[in-house]
């Protein structure tokens, strides 16, 4: 088979070891430290903020998560999880700002979804998500853009809440907004699953 007519590689070797397929991701090509790792070197707002770092993509997980239960304080450890891991597969994928999304259309949402799929299957959660929890981190998705937008990438209010909406709620002095080091919002992410995949283990065992 010459060169040409090769198929194109759809996998990434991971630092852990693991090679994962984007076309058929399996669960057990998934390792927490690789998403950890990735979503820490993952810029927001395609690096267009303020300040001596660049503002990661596992900072924005932890920070969706902690609003989201902050508004929503019934939500289990599992839901709290599916929030902290809502934008994993950009450890692979990267972060594709939404004006661009626009611009490609679905392909791109289909081998997202697959990824989230796998990685929900692979820490022990449906693969798809309630329509109620959906519904829970995307509210606190936009909060957190709303504050993002305004505290990091130039936005003035008014631009903020006319794509974001206003948060309800949630406060800005409740957040970290300044931006971590790589190192820390690594450490911060893995630090938040751990905490939370303990409290599910918890919660399996005393049910």
């Amino acid at each position: 088979m010459s060169a040409r007519s090769t198929p194109p590689r759809v996998w990434q070797r991971m630092l852990s070891g693991r090679r994962l397929d984007l076309a058929d991701p399996s669960p057990f090509d998934i390792e927490i430290s690789d998403i950890a790792h990735g979503l820490a070197r993952v810029a927001r707002w395609n690096g267009q903020t303020s300040g001596a770092h660049a503002f990661s993509v596992a900072q924005h997980s932890v920070l969706v998560e902690q609003i989201a239960g902050i508004a929503n304080p019934a939500l289990a450890a599992a839901e709290r999880l599916a929030a902290l891991l809502h934008d994993a597969p950009e450890y692979v994928v990267g972060d594709m700002i939404s004006p661009f999304k626009a611009l490609v259309g679905g392909e791109y949402k289909v081998v997202e979804a697959r990824l989230q799929a796998a990685i929900h299957l692979r820490f022990g959660l449906p693969a798809d998500r309630a329509a109620g929890l959906t519904d829970a981190i995307k509210s606190a998705d936009r909060i957190a853009a709303y504050f993002e937008a305004t505290e990091l990438a130039g936005f003035t209010a008014t631009e903020a809440a006319k794509f974001f909406g206003r948060p309800r709620g949630v406060h800005r002095e409740q957040l970290a907004i300044e931006p971590w080091t790589t190192a820390e919002a690594e450490r911060r992410f893995l630090d938040r699953f751990e905490a939370l995949a303990e409290a599910i283990a918890g919660a399996a065992v005393s049910a």
